[in-house]
């Protein structure tokens, strides 16, 4: 028997824009320096671990992370917006829930 996994709890919409906005600057960061050669890829590693431990941070583990940061170390691959992917899995379903505003009026 699998045993079930709690839910996570909500993100506020803050961290999640906030989460989307670094990963979507990281992934076109990461063009430029793909093309710069080996002291790009280096400069890219270093800013790939960053970006793990910053997302991380703010939205707690999720297993889309580790492939991402593998990948991004493959020269060529991190073209691929990984980290763009990694925080659409990660949100998925996690932003706070609408409150109920009030009753309406049914004519």
């Amino acid at each position: 028997m699998i045993p079930a996994q709690a839910p996570r709890p909500p993100l506020s919409t803050t961290r999640i824009r906030l989460a989307w906005a670094i990963a979507l600057t990281v992934d076109a960061l990461q063009i430029p320096a793909t093309v710069t050669g080996p002291m790009g890829w280096f400069l890219g590693a270093g800013l790939d671990l960053i970006t793990m431990l910053v997302l991380w941070a703010l939205l707690g583990f999720h297993w889309a992370f580790l492939p991402s940061f593998l990948t991004e170390w493959i020269p060529y691959l991190n073209l691929a917006p990984f980290w763009t992917l990694a925080v659409a899995l990660a949100t998925r379903g996690r932003g706070e829930a609408e409150l109920p505003g009030p009753p309406r009026r049914l004519n």
